[in-house]
């Protein structure tokens, strides 16, 4: 039977030489489309409009190659190369606590991570967004911007660890599931204060001032059933020119939210048929579904997690002497994505149903057409390429080629007569 450590590096090559592959497939599949737009597009994008997508695309795709390098270098690092061993040996010369040991042990995970992808982060965002036209951000908002990042998952972070911790220890075997109801209950709570609490630390939110648009909202509203806390922009302008919109909170706390960017590129109709595609998510409850979906995976995960924490194997298979709490976690959380990797499309593919769904619902309660020219005009604007690899796409892409979402709504357009407004 072969060892935890051979398993772990044939896995290993098979994810990381998939991810090349792709990324591979992916560049030279737009590169070769580069010059011609698909046919349903042709009459409605310029060709220079899809030489910057395919361009776009492909800096985009070239620059995930040192990101993917230093991904599995740093994954190597902290479990074969001893770095998880060598941060539990850090960790014990800084408390006697075993709590706070195990906590060091995590958050040091995430900083050396953090730090080391820094350099790649600001290569995005100033070189590759700032080259094709959409980085508004300045240097120094990115370093407040992630000053506060750092500051909120410290504030959440630390209280969410040590009391997962504390469960491991402390409630015997059945530990997992007690992890498990805190973790359930910290991402509601977190959904539910998101709105009103957090998003507010990094962007500006103000209710809808357009009266024209805002009635055509507040119809559409009425018509679906839909109840929130108020339809807001925000400044997305002030670190990118990409547009989009979305609904977020629970219960009471629910709020619609356009970017300012979005606004400036959709006309009222467009601008309708965008939200009732995100009225459709809620509607069809797939926020829910996904929710429940991400719970019962977490607590598959978990039990899995307390069945590994028992195995010598484990540890030793990954080069970690520490047999403790913080580790398995650490391990756990390192490798587990690795193993995950080949069924990825399987997730993508939920994700794309969703949002044929989403598509299906808006057309019902506005025109096809409206929401095919605001697609049409947010692929163009944002720079999205209009031909992905399709096998690229099956892993990757959460939303469906925008061919096969055209093709669809051009088809409702023919069988579904426009509603009448209230």
């Amino acid at each position: 039977m072969p060892s935890f450590n051979n398993v772990f590096l044939a896995a290993f090559i098979i994810a990381y030489g998939l991810k090349l592959w792709l990324a591979l497939r992916q560049m030279r599949h737009v590169y070769v489309h580069r010059d011609a737009a698909p046919a349903a597009f042709a009459d409605r994008i310029a060709p220079e409009q899809h030489r910057k997508a395919a361009d776009y695309t492909l800096a985009k795709t070239r620059f995930s190659l040192p990101h993917l390098a230093l991904d599995g270098a740093l994954l190597l690092f902290f479990t074969l190369g001893g770095g998880l061993q060598w941060l539990h040996d850090v960790s014990l010369g800084l408390t006697d606590s075993a709590l706070w040991q195990g906590a060091i042990l995590l958050l040091g995970l995430t900083f050396i991570g953090s730090a080391a992808e820094l350099p790649l982060t600001l290569y995005h965002q100033f070189v590759i967004e700032a080259r094709f036209g959409f980085n508004r951000q300045t240097l120094a908002g990115f370093f407040a911007d992630l000053a506060k990042q750092a500051l909120l998952g410290l504030a959440l972070g630390i209280p969410l660890i040590l009391l997962v911790l504390w469960l491991m220890a402390a409630m015997g075997e059945m530990w997992w599931l007690w992890v498990w109801l805190a973790w359930m209950a910290f991402n509601l709570l977190v959904l539910a204060v998101y709105p009103t609490f957090i998003a507010p630390l990094f962007n500006k939110f103000t209710p809808l001032e357009d009266a024209d648009l805002k009635t055509r909202i507040e119809n559409l509203l009425a018509r679906t059933g839909f109840h929130s806390s108020g339809v807001f922009v925000m400044d997305g302008s002030k670190r990118s020119s990409h547009g989009n919109a979305y609904f977020t909170g629970l219960g009471k706390s629910k709020r619609i939210v356009f970017f300012d960017t979005l606004l400036t590129q959709l006309s009222p109709d467009q601008t309708e048929a965008v939200l009732a595609h995100e009225l459709g998510h809620y509607k069809r409850h797939h926020v829910v579904k996904r929710i429940v979906f991400m719970f019962l995976l977490s607590l598959a995960m978990l039990f899995l997690l307390a069945t590994l924490k028992q195995a010598d194997w484990f540890y030793a298979g990954l080069n970690v002497a520490a047999r403790t709490d913080a580790a398995a976690l650490a391990l756990f959380f390192l490798v587990l994505p690795v193993f995950l990797f080949p069924v990825s499309p399987l997730m993508s593919l939920y994700s794309r149903k969703h949002e044929f769904e989403a598509d299906a619902f808006a057309a019902e309660h506005s025109h096809p057409a409206h929401l095919i020219s605001a697609l049409v005009t947010m692929y163009r604007d944002n720079a999205s390429t209009l031909t992905p690899d399709p096998v690229y796409s099956l892993f990757y892409d959460s939303h469906p080629k925008a061919t096969e979402r055209i093709a669809r709504l051009q088809a409702l357009a023919t069988t579904k007569p426009q509603p009448l407004r209230t």
